[in-house]
């Protein structure tokens, strides 16, 4: 704990400069001091990054299942608001002096109106008084002198100061715009539920009897407060109707317990495949409760690889090692438990969440690594982490002579929402040479 102490004050700090930043550009800069709309404006700044933290920590802390629901709606889809609008008010900030600029040059370049002096008019005979009778001069005001000489008195028709409140309030509200439109399309996205994609995947070893044999894969599902039993039946129907001969679920299944969650995991037990479900943990399942969940998803049909090797009657070997995070635990990947005394010249697929592990499987001869875990990125540009953190982010690469796919994902962790990498389910068909 004291050693992530550092990072998690730098992070709220960061957090806070953020958030000082979005209040001054679409707070302070577009309304009155003291006024309502202000007023108004720094309490929903105030207010949403505290949901935002207990959406991220009341999972961890056990707080109860209701309470996570509640906040977590608001509080991520806030973090996903918050990037865009962030990147959007950074392009603005480039936007806003040309804009300023481009105002006071049209309002300079804004001819005066016209003015038609009016002649004064002939005196008129006034009779002598006397001094007694003299009323006093009076101070000629503006106008009067003005409609006198014909002179027009000029006044400025747009102020610097309204300038910049305008340029404020249309670079203010196109960013707005702007990240609100793209969360709710990426939202919709997650909402809708994955598409299918098809991969084939050529390999030398597999057998004729195998050519064209199918694994439908899927990863990162994260039923947790937002997505539940609804995204449970939606990726069991794409699932199913892709008639496949073996389902891989490789990993990130949940965020949240057995007793929270197991309803809404029900639906998998309808998944149907000629040869069966096989399940692999992921780092998720580690913060949740691995092996509760491996006793339920064993009890849903789905059979549990554990570091362990099986022989599918097409002719090729499945196996499958348990996540990294799980070597907290005493239960990270075993690859020689796995795939150690296996014949190597017999075709090999191995389901592993995290592609990181693909040296190891390149160096136990696997022909195909089945993995998940990037997300793709999620949310762009979250690619470009990703890319520091993977071999592979998505799709199919080689190693050696063991090729890689990675699955972006059915889900989505944290906010319910993809931008730039769409949730999919992949049905890989595997490709015999000898065919």
């Amino acid at each position: 704990m004291i050693a992530f102490l550092p990072f998690l004050v730098v992070a709220l700090a960061l957090l806070g400069a953020v958030h000082w930043y979005v209040w001054r550009r679409l707070v302070r800069d577009v309304t009155a001091a003291g006024g309502p709309a202000r007023r108004v404006g720094t309490a929903v700044v105030v207010a949403l990054p505290l949901l935002s933290v207990a959406a991220l920590a009341s999972g961890r802390a056990g707080a109860p299942f209701l309470f996570q629901q509640v906040v977590a709606w608001p509080g991520f889809l806030w973090l996903a608001v918050l990037l865009y609008l962030v990147l959007a008010l950074a392009v603005g900030e480039a936007v806003r002096p040309l804009l300023t600029r481009w105002l006071a040059r049209r309002a300079a370049a804004t001819p005066a109106p016209a003015t038609v002096p009016v002649p004064a008019p002939a005196p008129v005979p006034v009779p002598e008084r006397t001094a007694e009778a003299e009323p006093k001069a009076e101070t000629e005001t503006e106008a009067e002198a003005e409609s006198k000489t014909g002179d027009v008195v000029e006044r400025p028709v747009a102020s610097e100061v309204s300038r910049r409140l305008f340029v404020a309030r249309v670079v203010g509200g196109a960013a707005a715009a702007a990240a609100a439109g793209t969360v709710a399309n990426g939202a919709y996205g997650v909402l809708r539920g994955p598409r299918v994609k098809r991969v084939t995947v050529p390999l030398a070893k597999l057998p004729r009897a195998a050519h064209g044999y199918r694994i439908a894969v899927v990863s990162d599902i994260h039923l947790g407060p937002i997505l539940g039993r609804a995204h449970s039946q939606r990726i069991v129907d794409a699932i199913n109707a892709t008639q496949p001969d073996l389902i891989a679920v490789v990993g990130d299944l949940v965020d949240g317990t057995v007793e929270n969650l197991g309803p809404a995991a029900e639906p998998l037990a309808r998944l149907r495949a000629r040869h069966g479900s096989f399940f692999v943990t992921g780092n998720h399942e580690y913060f949740s409760g691995a092996d509760a969940w491996v006793d339920h998803v064993r009890e849903l049909g789905m059979r549990p690889l554990r570091n362990e090797r099986l022989e599918i009657p097409a002719g090729f070997d499945l196996a499958g090692v348990d996540d990294v995070a799980g070597e907290s635990e005493g239960r990270g990947p075993d690859f020689a438990r796995a795939l150690g005394d296996r014949d190597r010249s017999r075709t090999a697929v191995l389901l592993a969440h995290q592609p990181v592990v693909i040296d190891d499987a390149v160096a136990h001869g696997v022909d195909l690594q089945l993995s998940g875990h990037t997300h793709g990125g999620q949310l762009w540009p979250g690619n470009l982490l990703a890319e520091l953190a993977n071999p592979t982010v998505a799709g199919l690469e080689r190693y050696g002579d063991t090729q890689l796919y990675v699955s972006r994902g059915a889900g989505a962790w944290g906010p319910p929402v993809r931008v730039g990498a769409p949730s999919d389910i992949t049905v890989v068909q595997l490709a015999s040479k000898q065919a």
